[in-house]
């Protein structure tokens, strides 16, 4: 460690950081657009300039070590006065189109001209003219006016996918950033490219021109699409008091995690929003003839679940499970239908398998596998055939039982057995099948954990507030728990999805050494 002053702050700095670093460690803000902890600092943009005490001019700070004794001003007259200058000369040839930019709300440009810049505009030349609205790829639109040459996107192509798609062209006032000729950029990992970028340079083209940033909410959840479980932001917006928006998820971000995904996530898990908002099941829909709340629908499942108890046919009871289940919940659904019932028929229905690649994208589709198989569960493809053929009351988690067979077999099995209850964030064919269907949610409006590819734990907070009367999984489950009376003390102890990782901790080694 060396010890360093910042502003007149005394701090201490592991030997080899940078003094960008260090700053960022001390919470002392230092504007920037080329830096990016990914990357190895190229110094482009020369606005993270400060000065040193002992050097002879301002020194880059994205790439400058620190060093015992090292003394640092980050504001001083000097360092303002060559931000303002650096500032002046970007926005030379800017085009003042802030009103339109998707940008607006988060540019580093908008933002560092209002803290360093403010001065009298003294530029009298005509602007050079770049090209607008240049499309990239599938996902990406390019406005070469608005680029700053941070070269961040240059960086991420060469570095991080090595696709090597884009390059800086020309010299001088004429430089620009484009992609090759004859090249696109439509790999599985494109989207971050406007995600980096500092300004308004690459947008785009799923969130372009649909809401304002100020209007968004943002939420911290875990991408649910593949097993890798990515770190993500999800930016909703509520709506307004007038009118109902027709969506409330407008995009999803990346989120920092070192230990998963770092600051990168794929196109699918980008883009793949749309499942959180669409045909959602809102509300109970109970037995013919009956007005059912939460509580009678307990009451009423109990009722089921208790009558095959009390004729020791409790093998008679089929449960359709799925690894999109948080932790909590598959440790739960264990403890109840396993352990407790004995229920001869469990089963699992999770997303076919798809195309994965080298970088983050898994093949397997299931978020949770690996903490359903840390759990104990053996995961069995669904036997329809076993089911019909056994199965007195079937209970169905999730929403991919029936996308998982044809609807003929899937018929063929559910008259053949008396009551089905399904429990699903989504609204299908199969509601009308169903005895009951109780609505569920998805992982971002609910409290949990999950376990990657890797055996990676992480837990998560509601990002999104539940569509209906929908609930999380696991709150229906200690409620069944309590109401089967089978253990009533334990499942007491279940109030928050805290508590029943707790109880996992002290029962299962694995999420006691890998626990958060």
């Amino acid at each position: 460690m060396v010890k360093i002053k910042i502003n007149d702050k005394e701090l201490q700095a592991t030997e080899g950081m940078t003094v960008f670093q260090a700053a960022q460690e001390a919470d002392i803000p230092i504007p920037h657009f080329c830096y990016h902890p990914a990357f190895i600092p190229e110094g482009t943009c020369r606005m993270c300039l400060v000065e040193i005490e002992g050097m002879p001019k301002l020194e880059l700070a994205c790439s400058t070590q620190v060093r015992e004794g090292m003394k640092i001003s980050t504001h001083s007259d000097r360092v303002k006065e060559a931000r303002r200058g650096v500032l002046e000369f970007l926005l030379a040839e800017h085009p003042l189109d802030c009103p339109i930019c998707d940008q607006a709300g988060e540019c580093k440009l908008q933002d560092y001209y209002e803290e360093y810049g403010l001065y009298e505009n003294r530029f009298v030349e005509t602007k050079d003219k770049h090209e607008k609205k240049i499309g990239l790829g599938k996902t990406l639109i390019h406005d070469q006016e608005r680029c700053v040459l941070c070269r961040r996107c240059v960086r991420f192509l060469r570095e991080i996918t090595k696709t090597g798609e884009m390059g800086v062209f020309e010299r001088g006032g004429h430089t620009e950033v484009n992609i090759y000729l004859g090249r696109t950029i439509d790999h599985n990992y494109s989207g971050n490219l406007a995600q980096i970028c500092p300004v308004g340079a690459i947008t785009d083209r799923d969130f372009r021109f649909k809401t304002r940033s100020w209007f968004l909410e943002e939420g911290k959840s875990v991408c649910q699409l593949c097993s890798r479980g990515c770190a993500i932001s999800v930016d909703s917006h509520r709506g307004f008091s007038r009118f109902e928006l027709p969506q409330r998820v407008y995009r999803i971000r990346a989120r920092h995690n070192p230990h998963v995904n770092g600051d990168w996530i794929c196109d699918i898990g980008r883009y793949g929003y749309a499942y959180l908002d669409a045909d959602r099941c809102r509300a109970i829909k109970p037995p013919s003839g009956q007005e059912f709340g939460w509580d009678e629908s307990i009451v009423w499942l109990k009722d089921k679940i208790r009558r095959l108890k009390d004729r020791d046919q409790t093998e008679r009871i089929g449960v359709v499970l799925n690894s999109g289940l948080t932790n909590e919940e598959l440790f739960l659904a264990k403890k109840i239908f396993r352990d407790d019932l004995g229920a001869g028929q469990v089963f699992f229905s999770d997303p076919p398998s798809g195309e994965g690649d080298d970088l983050l994208l898994t093949a397997e589709r299931s978020p949770n596998r690996r903490g359903a198989e840390e759990i104990g569960w053996d995961i069995k493809p669904v036997d329809l055939e076993a089911l019909s053929r056994n199965a007195g009351l079937l209970i169905i988690f999730g929403p991919y039982f029936e996308s998982s067979h044809d609807r003929s077999g899937i018929s063929s099995c559910l008259e053949a057995i008396e009551t089905k209850v399904l429990l699903t964030p989504t609204s299908g064919v199969l509601d009308e099948m169903m005895d009951m269907v109780l609505p569920t949610v998805y992982w971002a409006e609910k409290a949990g954990s999950s376990t990657n590819i890797d055996g990676i734990v992480q837990s998560f907070q509601p990002a999104l507030p539940p569509l209906g009367e929908g609930r999380a999984e696991w709150r229906l489950l200690s409620d069944l728990g309590r109401e089967l009376d089978l253990n009533y003390r334990y499942y007491q102890s279940f109030s928050s999805p805290e508590n029943i990782f707790r109880a996992m901790t002290g029962e299962i080694p694995f999420f006691e050494k890998n626990g958060e």
